[in-house]
């Protein structure tokens, strides 16, 4: 039997320009012990089990991230992409995906599509979207993401809750899934989502 299959998109930076970037970095605090993190998104694949296959590419220069750059990597995975795949982007890689959906057309059938924390611009943010811009319309990811999830946490402090609701709006469709506590998705565990993956099939 064929595994169900699910991409995810993890999040980034992105800057207007290069010295905004370097800025960043002077600014950022180090941890060196970041890579070791428990996080939900590292262990997906296992808490899905056996009949899942998890794709989850290292998008190109994710600190300081190009969205073609993001489109001509993604398109390199779209020939391992199987009927009923389940897409979840998160934050940087929520608009990422609401952008490519709505402006290409996928030659596989998608089942479901989580937006996770997604920005659905700068207005709010600390840093520049750069080039991650939606366009006018998301009638085309309306139109192909299947089932398609909004999920947002009413205490993230990097992506406020008002996109949510922007997002709500473009996309009618759409479910929104509110929690009260979970930040910016970062923590070690996510049964919800897992459940949820689970139930669409």
């Amino acid at each position: 039997m064929k595994k169900k299959q699910v991409i995810y998109i993890h999040g980034g930076n992105s800057f207007e320009d290069y010295e905004k970037y370097l800025q960043h970095l002077r600014d950022s605090d180090f941890d060196p012990f970041y890579d070791k993190q428990k996080k939900w998104k590292k262990t997906l694949d296992k808490d899905l089990g056996d009949s899942f296959e998890v794709f989850a590419p290292m998008m190109p220069s994710g600190h300081n991230a190009k969205y073609v750059e993001w489109k001509i990597w993604f398109e390199k995975l779209v020939p391992f992409i199987e009927d009923d795949v389940v897409i979840i982007g998160h934050s940087l890689g929520g608009i990422f995906v609401a952008k490519y959906l709505s402006e290409n057309k996928l030659s596989k059938k998608i089942l479901a599509t989580y937006l996770l924390a997604a920005p659905y611009d700068d207005d709010d943010l600390d840093d520049s979207l750069a080039d991650f811009v939606l366009p006018e319309s998301l009638s085309l990811l309306e139109e192909q993401g299947g089932k398609i999830y909004l999920y947002q946490s009413q205490d993230d402090e990097v992506v406020k809750y008002n996109n949510v609701e922007r997002y709500a709006e473009a996309i009618p469709s759409a479910e929104k899934v509110i929690f009260e506590d979970k930040g910016h998705f970062n923590q070690e565990e996510f049964p919800e989502i897992v459940e949820s993956i689970k139930n669409l099939f």
